[in-house]
């Protein structure tokens, strides 16, 4: 068994526009957490992105996620210390808790020296309720995520190497919870034959042929509905649209994801309160090494 380990875990953006709930991709924005097992007790410590705002104690959710897979597994380590550095930006629609999670459930594998399988993406799935972050963040590259009979399940495509993301990252912070409320039980028949048209066609952009990313990543299923919470989002979105470029609401938002051909921005565009960071997509997913 090893007894310590570092883990190291890509954020996400999940929807790219028409794919709601199905599509997501690995970004290269990392979180890393050193776990160790000690004779006792329980040590909690964290550094950077929301380091102010989380708990140190078992309601940490990269410790409860932890706990949860070390009960899977049959592991039962006596005592755990965490020391987390945080990258990826919180509650901003770049799937830190799903990335939290993944981490949780890395680390106890790691730690008895199980490979993360199946049961291990149903594990961090039931956490955030859907896998298109956290098979993201679990595989890397672009992920199709679906569930059936209360499985979920994910398949990893390697995205083409023409896809240069530029995240655009506003200082408000979202809850998944309270944009989802936002969204229609039911909407019109033509926008879902749209939305199933558009998402298909992304699946092909997105690791094929980037120049239908424009029309692939168009939506009506859930941007519209969202733009009473995050009206300065939607306008961005719309404005790089308008100028030839794929953007779409980084999950719940309020984040705004952009595809430009060449890695850039036009110019015109209003970026006004909003941090624009180029990025890569991460291919290789979660890592987990031993530590000395």
């Amino acid at each position: 068994m090893t007894t310590a380990v570092r883990v190291t875990v890509p954020g996400s953006t999940a929807n790219l526009g028409s794919g709601f709930d199905a599509l997501g991709m690995a970004l290269d924005v990392h979180d890393e957490v050193d776990v160790r097992v000690v004779p006792s007790g329980l040590v909690v410590r964290v550094t950077g992105e929301g380091c102010e705002n989380v708990p140190t104690d078992e309601a940490h959710l990269v410790v409860r996620a932890f706990r949860a897979a070390c009960g899977l597994i049959g592991f039962a380590p006596s005592g755990v210390e965490f020391d987390c550095r945080n990258s990826i930006p919180h509650s901003r629609g770049l799937g830190s808790s799903a990335a939290a999670v993944v981490a949780g459930v890395a680390a106890a594998y790691g730690l008895a020296g199980h490979e993360l399988d199946t049961a291990a993406l149903q594990l961090a799935s039931e956490f955030e309720g859907h896998a298109d972050n956290a098979a993201a963040s679990m595989f890397g590259g672009v992920v199709i995520a679906w569930s059936e009979d209360a499985k979920y399940r994910a398949v990893r495509l390697d995205p083409h190497d023409d896809l240069r993301p530029v995240v655009l990252v506003p200082s408000e912070e979202s809850s998944t919870k309270t944009t989802r409320g936002l969204l229609p039980a039911v909407v019109p028949h033509a926008d879902a034959a749209f939305a199933a048209g558009r998402s298909a066609l992304a699946v092909h952009a997105l690791t094929c042929d980037p120049s239908l990313l424009l029309a692939a990543m168009d939506d009506r299923l859930h941007q519209s509905y969202r733009e009473p919470a995050w009206p300065s989002t939607i306008r961005v979105v719309g404005e790089l649209r308008a100028a030839g470029v794929a953007a779409a609401v980084s999950g719940a938002g309020p984040t705004v994801l952009a595809l430009p051909k060449d890695g850039e921005l036009p110019v015109g565009v209003d970026v006004t309160g909003f941090d624009v960071r180029r990025s890569a997509v991460d291919l290789a997913g979660v890592r987990v090494r031993p530590l000395g």
